[in-house]
């Protein structure tokens, strides 16, 4: 197969990887014969439903865009507030992360910043333990094998004695992940469970790999040691992109969503935000009927771009979608666990070393520290104005039961271990959003989550909850879900659609990928 590092349309490009893998698009006129053109709804206005939609509306499919929020973006959603001061800001659902492996997810951004110029790298992503460990990615190899064994030769948790305990036999699944092979193999598991027989030294457990698992907002206790070994190839085993990333350098609507919003009208997508699909039905002449409290609306095909209790709760009120087997997979999806985000306007800055990102583990709930001004554009002129820091706080996987306002306090304690000089910092305001609505890949579930394709051939499903044999996750997921979903729909009607990249499919090393296959049979 012939590398390229841009795809036909020039939105998706390799990056540093030449490793990394292309998926051809579907063939097909790059527009609908004569006639009136197809129409699709995508219901869900976050990275998945924006992807799809933007696919569509390029092959000029008609497109309708369901958001149940005053706002696009999904879990990257921003809206203003009016602080105690009387300045605005902008609140976000907090820190994320665009790794250089997110390929599909920088084309679709790059529709609206060819250069990515919207995007600022962080210089690091440091690690720190309760008991004094540090850990970081700066200096750590980028290619694979020399990454693993570079992160080991200067983390202070991986001592001579550490590693001749390990076991490699159970480590061998990691050094060969394919998917959907690697749930064949792990899904049972738990990402605890899987640690615990590699015998990963107890402070790197914590400190490198458990920050990976929270990842997804769940308990390593819950989550299925397949996502884990997933992540492992995607970030530092299988690509050779590294795992240093880069931010936005405004908040999310005015960096990403206000330009692609405006994309999308300019190709015709008619962008409904307020509107919450009730359900999805299809109709006698083919098709669907899309209700909403604002009326109901009629669509060739849908693409159904929503986070779990959202699909939940469309599919209960949907009967006639798919299959009965199909919507009872459906009903059987779980959310994650709550999680925290806290956000603190202080009247005094943190100390300058300080990094924008911060990793933790052992401090109580607290997951991560954001210092917002060493990147947010809005957060370093109010900084510049008045003084003063912005710092941010998470905590993933917050056990059912727990006192809010106690878990707030707890992550100001811990914010106050992590940076002493916090203590004495008068609180201007803050913000605390707790969510719920992050899929949970709990240990056996892979079976039920549902893929792109339906039995229906006109209704596609997107979204970070989908199963994909592509090799990919969190946000990379929902975007290449959604690029899948509109591509499932464009062959329908004979029109191209969307070249995708993903890291490389299998392990790096072929040594090590026969002695899997040879232990693994």
């Amino acid at each position: 197969m012939k590398r390229r590092t841009t795809s036909p349309d020039g939105s998706a490009r390799r990056g540093l990887d030449r490793r990394a893998q292309v998926w051809q698009a579907p063939a097909g006129r790059s527009r609908p014969a004569q006639g009136p053109p197809p129409t699709a709804a995508v219901v869900g206005g976050g990275l998945a439903g924006l992807a799809a939609a933007t696919a569509l509306a390029e092959r000029s499919v008609q497109v309708t865009l369901f958001e149940r929020d005053d706002q696009l973006g999904g879990r990257l959603a921003g809206w203003p507030v009016e602080l105690a001061d009387g300045s605005t800001a902008t609140m976000t659902r907090g820190f994320h992360a665009f790794f250089r492996q997110y390929y599909n997810l920088r084309g679709l951004l790059r529709r609206v910043d060819p250069g990515l110029d919207t995007l600022t790298r962080l210089p690091d992503y440091p690690l720190w333990h309760s008991a004094g460990y540090r850990d970081s990615f700066a200096k750590v190899p980028r290619t694979p094998p020399w990454s693993a064994l570079g992160f080991a030769a200067q983390s202070p948790t991986f001592g001579g004695r550490d590693l001749t305990r390990m076991n490699p036999r159970a480590a061998l699944p990691l050094m060969d992940v394919r998917v959907p092979d690697v749930y064949r193999r792990l899904d049972r598991l738990s990402a605890q469970e899987l640690l615990e027989r590699i015998r990963f030294p107890r402070a790197a457990h914590h400190l490198a790999f458990e920050v990976f698992s929270r990842s997804f907002f769940a308990d390593p206790r819950r989550l299925s040691a397949a996502e884990l070994a997933l992540m492992f190839h995607i970030y530092f085993l299988g690509s050779s992109e590294g795992l240093l990333f880069d931010v936005p350098q405004e908040p999310f609507p005015a960096a990403l969503w206000e330009p692609l919003a405006a994309y999308l009208t300019g190709h015709g997508t008619d962008i409904r935000t307020g509107h919450a699909v009730e359900n999805v039905q299809p109709t006698p002449a083919g098709g669907f009927r899309v209700s909403t409290r604002h009326g109901e609306t009629r669509h060739d095909s849908v693409v159904l771009a929503l986070d779990t209790a959202g699909l939940r709760h469309v599919v209960a009120r949907s009967p006639g979608l798919a299959d009965r087997a199909w919507r009872e997979r459906i009903m059987r999806l779980r959310t994650a666990p709550d999680f925290l985000v806290s956000r603190l306007w202080l009247d005094r800055p943190v100390d300058p070393d300080r990094a924008g990102f911060l990793g933790t583990s052992g401090y109580g709930p607290l997951d991560n520290v954001s210092v917002l001004e060493r990147w947010d554009g809005e957060a370093l002129r109010r900084v510049a104005r008045t003084g003063g820091s912005v710092v941010e706080l998470h905590a993933y996987a917050v056990p059912e039961g727990t006192d809010r306002i106690a878990e707030q306090d707890r992550l100001l304690t811990q914010l106050h271990r992590v940076y002493p000089e916090t203590r004495d910092a008068k609180i201007i305001d803050e913000r605390h959003e707790w969510r719920a609505d992050c899929p949970l890949f709990a240990v056996g579930t892979y079976q039920d989550r549902p893929t792109v394709r339906t039995t229906d051939p006109a209704l596609t499903v997107a979204g970070d909850l989908v199963r994909t044999d592509l090799p990919v996750a969190l946000m990379e997921r929902a975007v290449t879900s959604g690029f899948l979903a509109a591509n499932a729909l464009l062959q329908r009607w004979d029109l191209r659609g969307q070249t995708l990249w993903s890291v490389p499919t299998r392990g790096r090393v072929g040594a090590l990928r026969a002695l899997n296959r040879l232990v693994g049979t």
